[in-house]
């Protein structure tokens, strides 16, 4: 569910939305989350000094409160 939220979300703020995929990994962090987007997209996701980037990390923090889950932006 997680995964299809943060997708929902970045594919509103890129210019590529169907470059854009979610991989979600388990390991001994806790799962993470890998954004990959097109590589003129990653400027967008990340934002001013990493504002669009924090906010999605906040806003899937709120949805996954028990969880440790854990959000990482590349650029495929």
């Amino acid at each position: 569910m997680l995964d299809k939220a943060l997708e929902h979300l970045v594919r509103g703020i890129v210019d590529y939305p169907d470059d854009v995929s979610i991989k979600e990994r388990h390991g001994h962090r806790g799962t993470t989350l890998e954004v990959r987007v097109h590589p003129d997209d990653l400027g967008r996701v990340i934002g001013r000094s990493g504002r669009t980037a924090k906010a999605l990390r906040t806003v899937i923090n709120a949805l996954a409160a028990p969880d440790n889950i854990r959000v990482d932006l590349i650029e495929s």
